[in-house]
């Protein structure tokens, strides 16, 4: 999937983790609420060829993570609510959550954060980087299209 054939997203990033909040009776941790916004992306790629929202996202030493979502809960640990509007997705977009939810939502936030840096877009963007080192490098939505598309 090339740039050019990605088309913008109507949601953000802020949209789908309210969404994902909704599904959940007690919160989730930020780093959990984090990689599952994240999946939800990556799949959507794939499924929908579409992506679901246009905010960056960047491989963080602790895996991926979307800067504008993390500004919003910094210094926050269990995430109850964010300012995001679920009502913006389409069915379809609620769809995929959900199946990414089925998949990913009993695992732990380590697990997922673990899981985020095996995958390859995370791996080539954080090339030049040591481990443990602090970056900021996107991770593309093509990469992560190719690379989920593959599985």
């Amino acid at each position: 999937m090339s740039k050019a054939t990605i088309s913008r997203a109507i949601a953000t990033a802020h949209d789908v983790a309210a969404y994902i909040l909704k599904k959940q009776d007690d919160g989730l941790p930020a780093m959990k609420l984090q990689k599952l916004v994240y999946y939800a992306q990556a799949w959507s790629l794939v499924w929908d060829d579409r992506p679901l929202f246009d905010d960056r996202i960047e491989a963080w030493a602790s895996g991926s993570a979307v800067p504008s979502l993390y500004e919003s809960l910094h210094g926050q640990f269990m995430i109850l609510s964010v300012e995001g509007n679920p009502d913006r997705l389409t069915d379809s977009q609620r769809e995929t959550i959900d199946q990414v939810l089925g998949f990913y939502g009993d695992k732990s936030s380590q697990w997922l954060s673990d899981l985020t840096r095996m995958g390859e877009p995370w791996v080539k963007a954080r090339q030049g980087l040591a481990t443990g080192e602090r970056g900021n490098h996107e991770i593309p939505l093509a990469a992560m299209a190719e690379y989920y598309g593959s599985l």
